[in-house]
């Protein structure tokens, strides 16, 4: 049985979420917001935060899943000493709430799992290339997908945080037609339609010019494939005319081959106005479009934008009532 709750992991002690947070909950908004919030992080360090923004709140210790009340915010508590903040110390407390996290969610499936900003090169130490793939591998889940989700238009490399010079080996028709297929799924599951999805190509204006041609060998059969499962997917495109607003008003999703090359417009166009979502999960994940920024923490200057972009995505398509 799925509950209506919300389970969010504030991550990095060091970063901008909680302020991020705190922002998020004085809010209009926050007071309509259908599901109740489960923190997984320091009591302390969150009652700190919110003193230190003349914040009051009533933060309510969590018990049992089947006591909790929607609006409502009740936490887990995940000892830190605030005085000690090393490495070790951050990567214990780190792992610990996602240790948390996920035995919460294996007892009964919330709505989502939202984490909060982490470094992922003092935390994953090069073992996982994101957040995504240790989330993957905590569940054994071998068919996750990064969508940067916007009402308007979202996007999705097919290879994640991998190096440029390993991309092009990476790239295969059974990549695409997975993250393509996945996503078809998540906008019919959650927004009730089936999306118009562009396709682009990997090399500038979709030519290769030596070695294997990717575009005809892998990108071109994959969406006829597609097309065959009743799938709107087009292209391959060219990636540096895709995102023009005459040719991007056409699509409700842009996938592309590597990283960069779709996230990079799209915070052009939206900034921080979209959310990292996690399709394959056993579990909805999300995470705010933004990392620890551990310049800005404790200056009272970050863009709370992306955290409650995710909750009005949750408020408006995955509550069940």
């Amino acid at each position: 049985m799925k509950n209506n709750s919300v389970i969010i992991i504030c991550g990095d002690p060091k970063s901008t979420f909680n302020e991020i947070f705190i922002k998020t909950f004085k809010t209009k908004f926050f007071k309509e917001i259908k599901f109740p919030i489960i923190l997984i992080c320091s009591e302390i360090l969150l009652k700190k935060e919110f003193k230190k923004f003349k914040t009051k709140v009533n933060i309510n210790k969590f018990k049992d899943l089947n006591e909790l009340k929607k609006n409502k915010i009740y936490c887990i508590d995940i000892p830190l000493d605030l005085k000690k903040l090393t490495k070790k110390k951050v990567n214990l407390y780190i792992k610990r709430s996602f240790q948390a996290g996920l035995n919460l969610l294996k007892k009964n499936r919330s709505l989502a799992l939202i984490n909060g900003p982490i470094s992922k090169s003092n935390f994953l130490k090069g073992k996982y290339f994101g957040i995504t793939e240790y989330l993957a591998d905590k569940t054994k889940s071998s068919s996750k997908v990064m969508l940067i989700f916007n009402e308007t238009l979202s996007v999705s490399p097919v290879t994640t945080h991998v190096q440029i010079n390993d991309v092009t080996r990476k790239i295969d028709r059974r990549k695409i037609i997975n993250n393509v297929t996945n996503i078809n799924d998540f906008y019919k599951e959650f927004l009730g339609y089936k999306p118009n999805i562009a396709v682009t190509g990997l090399n500038p204006h979709c030519e290769t010019f030596r070695g294997k041609d990717i575009e005809k060998t892998e990108i071109l059969p994959a969406i006829k494939i597609l097309r065959k499962k009743k799938i709107k997917a087009f292209g391959p495109f060219s990636a540096d005319t895709i995102f023009l607003k005459d040719n991007r008003k056409k699509f409700n999703v842009i996938v592309g081959m590597y990283h960069d090359q779709v996230l990079g417009p799209m915070k052009t166009i939206f900034g921080f106005n979209a959310i990292n979502i996690t399709i394959g999960l056993p579990f909805l994940r999300i995470s705010p479009d933004h990392g620890p920024n551990y310049k800005m923490f404790g200056l009272n200057k970050s863009n709370p934008d992306s955290l409650i972009q995710a909750f009005k995505f949750l408020n408006r398509h995955a509550v069940k009532t």
